[in-house]
């Protein structure tokens, strides 16, 4: 990770630990921990959890991606997409700081439309994360990792275009959808469609190569 996208991770991580100690003693012992797609809690646990969900998952995804450098094989080193590899750990750790803002709300009885809010939260990610996605060099960890993209440097490129744009095109349209009050179906053939789409253009376009 370049220095600053790694100060970015750690800021938020200290950020979410002073939010985390302000707010924990005025949490109720038993809190919401999660939700399905629709929004709906379907999960409950300790109010320790939020420790879990926030300063500690964000610091894991940290080491993590202070590891994958080393752990990354020859030829298929994250490294090599340093600056998008960045971006994108900064992206899921704001993730997590957010899903666990989300769960403090709750806790707190602040009112919040679940079902609104937390696919929203998706369909932003997938505009983030899918933005870099072209930029994204063959490797183990990150990318859409198929076993036709990592068997071919050509259809990895091609593949990670096209994910570039249906992700985008995705996140929009989810946002959209949501506003207009689309239903619960809608909001979840545009938070999924993408990937199987993607999957089997990698596989296809394997297939027409030459061999």
């Amino acid at each position: 990770m370049k220095p600053r996208a790694l100060m970015l991770c750690m800021l938020m991580i200290l950020a979410m630990t002073a939010i985390t100690a302000y707010y924990y003693p005025s949490l109720p012992e038993t809190i919401a921990v999660h939700w399905d797609a629709a929004g709906q809690v379907n999960g409950y646990g300790g109010r320790w959890q939020v420790w879990l969900t926030g300063p500690g998952a964000m610091t894991g995804i940290v080491l993590l991606a202070l590891a994958m450098p080393w752990l990354s094989p020859k030829k298929f080193e994250v490294q090599n997409s340093r600056e998008t590899f960045g971006y994108m750990m900064v992206v899921v750790v704001a993730l997590f700081a957010g899903i666990e803002i989300l769960m403090l709300c709750i806790a707190l009885d602040v009112r919040l439309k679940m079902a609104s809010v937390f696919p929203a939260l998706i369909f932003l990610m997938l505009i983030f994360v899918g933005n870099p996605m072209g930029k994204v060099r063959r490797n183990f960890f990150i990318g859409i990792r198929t076993p036709w993209t990592l068997a071919s440097e050509a259809v990895w490129y091609a593949t990670h275009r096209l994910a570039a744009r249906l992700m985008v095109a995705s996140g929009l349209f989810g946002l959209f959808a949501l506003w207009l009050g689309a239903p619960y179906w809608l909001l979840l053939v545009a938070m999924l469609a993408w990937a199987p789409i993607v999957a089997g253009f990698s596989l296809l376009l394997y297939k027409r190569l030459p061999h």
